[in-house]
């Protein structure tokens, strides 16, 4: 049993070594949207939440995926390759995906998690969707949970408000960083994602996704199902706004958004059945469940390819 622990241990220690290196090359990936697939079959994929992709013939008579949001793609990080996309690089709302940036650019500047905050009105007026309430105090580091589980709108905007940089600030260090990524669709105007300014595309999604996991901190919160928050004067359990991680599938991170000029969004990194790991980026789906089943039948395309070649 010990020899079993140990070998776990030291698959989640490589994996975490490779997303990490990943997270500092893939600025200089390349872009080139070739045919490389995953060496995965479709039982294998099915274990792993696919299910059967809904298919159409392009323009050259391949059979590619149909789907029915407005942008998705499937990113392979290790090769840096597209392996399908379809609008990937059209530049739209992008709702709560903005709150990794946000989760990536507050933990970069080493802030303490210990940190007792007290919540303002400014936090939560208007957040639509917050856990918060006025004046409770609570931890930096359930901030960040709120953030990434439950996407709290108000616990974004706490969380930039009490950066070094301030909350005006705090979106100019975002942009920054966009820049910095090589993520040339991406705009951010506010933290939290409820501005529909904030603005990005499938592709770069793929590549922020894969960047921000390679943080352990920010991996092991987008993993996480629920978490317990503690504020002064109550306790209050939240539920990931993932529905993959309730499936069969290695979720290393994700994130989802929605507002009306969004739609359903979702991007999230996976570990297939194998170890190869692909980025999937679904926007402007039609509902919530859409954008999930969107994913699996995305990862059900992956494995008929490779079954029919």
């Amino acid at each position: 049993m010990g020899r079993l622990i140990t070998i776990r241990n030291l698959q989640g220690f490589f994996r975490l070594v490779l997303l990490s290196v990943m997270a500092c090359i893939f600025g200089v990936l390349s872009t080139d949207a070739a045919g490389v697939r995953n060496g995965f079959g479709v039982g294998e994929v099915e274990q792993a939440g696919a299910v059967e992709p809904r298919v159409k013939r392009d323009e050259n008579g391949e059979t590619v995926p149909d789907v029915r949001a407005a942008a998705a793609v499937i990113y392979n990080p290790i090769r840096g390759e597209v392996l399908w996309e379809e609008n990937s690089d059209v530049q739209r709302s992008i709702a709560s995906i903005t709150k990794v940036m946000t989760a990536v650019v507050f933990l970069e500047a080493e802030h303490d998690l210990s940190q007792i905050i007290t919540v303002t009105r400014t936090d939560i007026r208007r957040a639509s969707t917050t856990y918060l309430r006025r004046n409770e105090r609570l931890s930096v580091n359930d901030l960040l949970h709120l953030v990434l589980i439950a996407s709290d709108n108000g616990a974004a905007r706490a969380l930039a408000r009490v950066s070094r940089w301030g909350a005006d600030e705090f979106v100019d260090r975002m942009n920054k960083k966009a820049a910095a990524l090589g993520l040339g669709s991406t705009v951010f105007t506010d933290p939290s994602g409820l501005d529909a300014g904030n603005l990005s595309s499938a592709y770069d999604l793929s590549r922020l996704i894969v960047y921000a996991t390679g943080n352990e901190q920010i991996s092991r919160i987008m993993r996480m199902p629920d978490h317990r928050i503690r504020t002064n004067r109550r306790q209050v359990r939240v539920r990931n706004t993932n529905k993959l991680l309730r499936l069969e599938i290695n979720v290393l991170g994700g994130k989802t958004g929605f507002i009306r000029k969004s739609g359903y969004c979702l991007a999230v990194l996976l570990e297939l059945p194998r170890g190869e790991m692909v980025a999937v980026v679904v926007l402007g789906a039609r509902s919530d469940a859409a954008r999930f089943l969107e994913a699996r039948r995305l990862l059900g395309w992956l494995g008929t390819r490779r079954s029919a070649e």
